[in-house]
């Protein structure tokens, strides 16, 4: 269980950047070469190399190079993960908050 949530840490970590969201977004249509994805971000190719190496170490995007040209794909499962641990937590907070609301109801009831 600790490293399911080490592993869940990590991609929520990736996803609260928005220029990984946006490389995520441009990889959900196809795999890009790493020239290509950092062609509409405004800074050196060093710094956003290490974007795709914090996608890439939390299991979000893939790469394999050929020759000279590294490309990058994107792999949905840690996606996945995070997916069901926000429906688990969504489920918990609903029942919470209906509990509250009714406790709430009956506390305005009596008066």
């Amino acid at each position: 269980m600790p490293h399911q949530n080490i592993q869940l840490d990590r991609v929520f970590y990736a996803l609260a950047d928005p220029t990984r969201r946006a490389v995520l977004e441009r990889l959900s249509k196809s795999p890009a070469p790493v020239s290509e994805l950092a062609e509409p971000f405004d800074m050196a190719l060093p710094s956003f190399t290490q974007h795709l190496n914090i996608l890439e170490s939390c299991g979000l995007v893939r790469s394999h190079k050929t020759g000279r040209v590294r490309t990058c794909e994107i792999d949905p499962r840690p996606l996945k993960a995070a997916e069901r641990w926000m429906l688990e937590h969504r489920a918990m907070w609903e029942t919470r908050l209906n509990q509250l609301d009714r406790y709430l109801r009956t506390m305005k009831e009596k008066r």
